[in-house]
């Protein structure tokens, strides 16, 4: 189209328009002029077309460069409906589902729909939670999972039949697992496509049931299964089983189980990624004079030099002290950090130090007459 149409022009809204009106005028449009459906030699061109503009005016980005620019703000490349201005991605129907657009005003399949899947196909998944303390997430550990579940039958692998000669191609679908149908509406006839309801989708027909299972391919069992959770997993993170999550649709394998693992807090160490948190207690004698203390980290303890003049809220680190990643192994770091405690109660020796120490520091050189003197600058 070498000149192109206003855009709100081809979607018949106004530039004050909302994004529903939009929407709507949209649905509307692209009923009347999808290829599926109008015939005339020019309603793919105008589909198109109309696609192009509700890429454009229902982005709030897009809208705003049109308003400003008009159609020169795509001049440089791919018009706004994809590629050369061709071709319908299911990214450029924004929100708008054309699958929705069908299935409510034919009642079902689009004269275009996909083939259904008549192969086997592999279960859903399942999920489990537990919840494990802090160090065991740490450390590692094994785990009891009582679990309920479809396993496959052995003898006749999921087929449900006694034996492979047993099975046969479904006479009524051909072996696809779906057969057409045809539908009359006001615009024509309509083709959709059903799973075949003699084989249920497979596409086969078992002529002898499995005597094992009696043809439902698999037996419910109960099973406790031990599952390793990893030294440094943490809280969130799971934990995968092959072929223990939701049986099999057609013969299909099962589903995967997903342990999720929850961690609970500690009392005094907290997680950072791979690296430890910890609050020391010190009093401000040991703060002042410094001196060396014995640290628990979660690999055991250590000796900690304190500095003199370490001050209330200061960290320290203890390198390759954290937790060992999930993954390479490295270890993370730990990180003390200084939470000064002031004594409440003195005996009498004790009040007099301090008080003598108090008095050997003249007022103008105490820690608030120096603070003062910054405030007065």
């Amino acid at each position: 189209m070498a000149n192109k149409r206003d855009y709100y022009e081809v979607l018949g809204v106004s530039k004050t328009s909302s994004k529903d009106e939009i929407k709507s005028a949209y649905r509307k449009l692209a009923k009347k002029y999808h290829p599926d459906v109008n015939k005339e030699a020019d309603a793919s061109e105008k589909f198109q077309e109309v696609q192009e503009a509700y890429d454009v005016l229902y982005d709030d980005n897009k809208r705003a460069q049109y308003d400003q620019f008009g159609h020169a703000a795509f001049s440089q490349g791919a018009s706004a409906g994809g590629p050369g201005g061709a071709g319908f991605s299911s990214q450029g129907f924004g929100d708008v589902d054309l699958g929705d657009i069908f299935n409510s005003f034919f009642g079902g399949g689009m004269g275009r729909q996909s083939q259904r899947q008549s192969g086997p196909m592999k279960g859903q998944d399942s999920l489990y939670r537990i919840k494990i303390s802090f160090m065991d997430a740490l450390e590692g550990k094994k785990i009891t999972v009582p679990l309920n579940y479809d396993e496959p039958c052995e003898h006749c692998h999921g087929s449900g039949a006694d034996s492979p000669s047993d099975i046969d191609t479904c006479t009524y679908c051909g072996g696809r697992g779906y057969v057409n149908t045809t539908q009359r509406t006001i615009f024509g006839a309509m083709q959709s496509q059903q799973t075949c309801s003699h084989c249920g989708g497979t596409g086969k027909m078992v002529k002898k049931p499995c005597k094992d299972c009696g043809g439902s391919g698999y037996h419910r069992v109960h099973r406790d299964l031990q599952v390793n959770i990893p030294a440094g997993i943490a809280s969130g993170q799971q934990v995968r089983v092959q072929g223990k999550g939701g049986r099999g649709v057609r013969g299909g394998p099962n589903g995967d189980l997903y342990v999720e693992v929850m961690v609970q807090e500690h009392r005094f160490f907290k997680r950072n990624g791979n690296d430890v948190l910890l609050d020391v207690p010190l009093s401000f004698v040991d703060c002042a004079l410094g001196t060396k203390i014995e640290i628990p980290t979660v690999y055991g303890n250590v000796l900690v030099t304190i500095p003199e003049g370490t001050q209330p809220g200061q960290t320290l680190k203890l390198k390759d002290r954290g937790i060992k990643d999930l993954r390479n192994g490295r270890p993370g770091d730990m990180y003390i950090t200084i939470k000064v405690k002031t004594p409440q109660k003195l005996n009498k020796s004790q009040k007099e130090l301090l008080t003598e120490f108090q008095r050997q520091v003249k007022s103008e050189d105490s820690v608030f007459g120096n603070w003062k003197k910054d405030f007065k600058k």
